[in-house]
């Protein structure tokens, strides 16, 4: 049996084509093994007397379901997560990411929400957020402005955005009601859109998409739940063995390749009314648009936040500025490309 609810007409004409079933608990909190359990044990011992973490006052990014996506992406080994983590905290303070995020500018956050992918607002049927990328939006004079961005400030972009994924939606979407509660949800599900995308237009975005995907697998471990690859061209197999070695074994079997017809596939991981309709669901949303919330986000947000926000204890808040942060700010202004706007 599925573990997905279908409609009474679904039940009846059961669905043979391909379904899309992600494993969403193992390895996750209230899921653990005995085993697991101690790995998980050992490996916050081991980071708490490499003063990389303290179990007292932790760290707003060292919570358990946090500290566990290291965990499982080195298999539950503690020393290999424990050096993965120690490279990532070390990355953190190499760039200041805390004040980068505490300070970055409103108007410049949301402009670079263009460039990468976004949040439809709604969840999957396990309630992960559901994050789409059309590849062809990228294109003519977006793809030059974002050529324009120097490359340490775009660097810098997609980490806020990193930021923004697993420091506001996820934990957003964890508060919210889902089938697998009460797990946190610690990844999202991706739709990438390659409609109306040429060989030579997916080259040139080749270094774009690359920097982003080795920030996340080094610095945001097992965030990315399934990928469903829609509207595929005909060269896409070439490309797949292009992109294939940036993302580890686990990564690549979450890779749904659906073609042009995604509809039936997505359905059994997304509810229809949730799903946005050039992928085969209900929801009126395009890539351009900002997030459509349902009413259970509705119900806690009222409306999407706009710039870099935080969820904790229940509500949006701003990200705290650590005591260096003005230094940081000042540089942030004085970028090109930047913005002079205060947070709203």
């Amino acid at each position: 049996m599925s573990i997905f609810s279908l409609t009474s007409d679904a039940q009846a004409q059961p669905f043979k084509g391909e379904r899309i079933e992600p494993d969403v608990t193992s390895g996750h909190l209230t899921h653990l093994t005995p085993d697991q359990q101690a790995a998980f044990a050992v490996f916050k011992d081991i980071i708490a007397k490499a003063q990389l973490y303290s179990p007292e006052k932790p760290h707003p990014v060292h919570d358990d379901p946090s500290l566990l996506r290291f965990l499982r992406a080195r298999r539950f080994d503690p020393q290999k997560a424990m050096k993965q983590f120690a490279d990532a905290e070390a990355w953190r303070k190499k760039h200041n990411v805390d004040a980068l995020y505490a300070t970055f500018p409103v108007d410049e956050f949301e402009s670079a929400r263009r460039f990468y992918p976004r949040w439809t607002g709604r969840r999957d049927r396990n309630g992960l957020p559901v994050y789409v990328y059309r590849i062809a939006s990228l294109s003519g004079p977006l793809q030059k402005e974002l050529n324009a961005v120097p490359p340490e400030r775009r660097y810098q972009r997609i980490v806020a955005l990193y930021e923004t994924m697993t420091r506001f939606a996820l934990r957003l979407c964890t508060h919210l009601p889902h089938r697998t509660a009460p797990t946190p949800v610690s990844s999202v599900t991706t739709i990438i859109d390659l409609e109306h995308v040429s060989l030579p237009a997916l080259w040139q975005l080749r270094a774009h998409l690359q920097e982003a995907s080795a920030l996340a697998t080094a610095n945001y471990p097992e965030t990315l739940g399934t990928i469903a690859v829609v509207n595929s061209p005909a060269f896409f197999p070439t490309v797949w063995g292009w992109i294939k070695p940036l993302f580890d074994e686990g990564t690549r079997r979450k890779v749904h390749v659906l073609g042009k017809d995604p509809g039936p596939a997505l359905r059994t991981l997304v509810d229809p009314k949730d799903l946005p309709k050039p992928y085969g669901g209900e929801l009126d949303w395009k890539f351009e648009d900002e997030p459509a919330l349902d009413e259970d986000a509705r119900a806690v947000l009222g409306e999407m936040p706009r710039g870099p926000v935080v969820f904790e204890d229940g509500e949006v808040r701003r990200p705290t500025p650590p005591p260096d942060a003005a230094s940081a700010r000042a540089d942030a202004d004085a970028k090109p490309n930047g913005t002079t706007n205060g947070t709203h």
